[in-house]
């Protein structure tokens, strides 16, 4: 967290550090180092199956989409085709059912690297905080593959601290070998 207090938003510098912008959210401001260190720690809980974990940093009412490019992306999945469409009970489910053995495309689990860089940050809706990053996602399971695109972020801040109300990952491999292989989460 920067000490430095700005009181027009527009840095705030570390010592030794170049300024990064500072969102001013209602009462609240926000760093991109802050949600850099989160979306950080998210990919850690994913490379490490920590799979409730993950869950976990959702809101209540959070949901987890993935499509590919031929979707617009502010588009509902009730209007479009989503290789992913989960709600909190699905994401609950989802993550339940990759640590059963019945879970054929994930037993034994892959192993994955996440890789999140240029991560933009700026004020959402209401009390959210849109950030958006590229993404990708390397995975070995009987043979390599590749995923990467752009995660899209609405997260709110709690006392907690940041939570996810909504990610959804755009993929932009058109490869349908690989995109049907997603059994793992992005």
């Amino acid at each position: 967290m920067c000490n430095a207090t700005v009181a027009d938003g527009s840095a705030c510098t570390r010592p030794g550090s170049t300024p990064t912008p500072r969102i001013e959210l209602m009462e609240m401001a926000v760093d991109r180092p802050e949600i850099e260190d989160f979306l950080f720690q998210e990919a850690e809980l994913l490379d490490n199956w920590q799979l409730h974990e993950w869950g976990a940093l959702f809101t209540d009412d959070g949901r987890y989409f993935v499509h590919g490019t031929n979707v617009p992306v502010t588009a509902p999945p009730e209007s479009a085709l989503f290789y992913i469409a989960d709600d909190q009970v699905r994401i609950r489910e989802r993550v339940s059912r990759l640590y059963k053995r019945l879970a054929i495309a994930e037993y034994p689990h892959s192993r994955t690297r996440h890789f999140v860089s240029n991560v933009r940050v700026t004020p959402g809706d209401e009390d959210e905080i849109a950030a958006t990053c590229n993404l990708v996602v390397h995975r070995w399971r009987d043979r390599a593959d590749a995923f990467f695109g752009v995660a899209r972020y609405r997260l709110v801040k709690s006392p907690e601290g940041f939570r996810i109300r909504e990610k959804r990952c755009v993929i932009d491999c058109d490869n349908l070998q690989s995109q049907s292989r997603i059994s793992i989460i992005l």
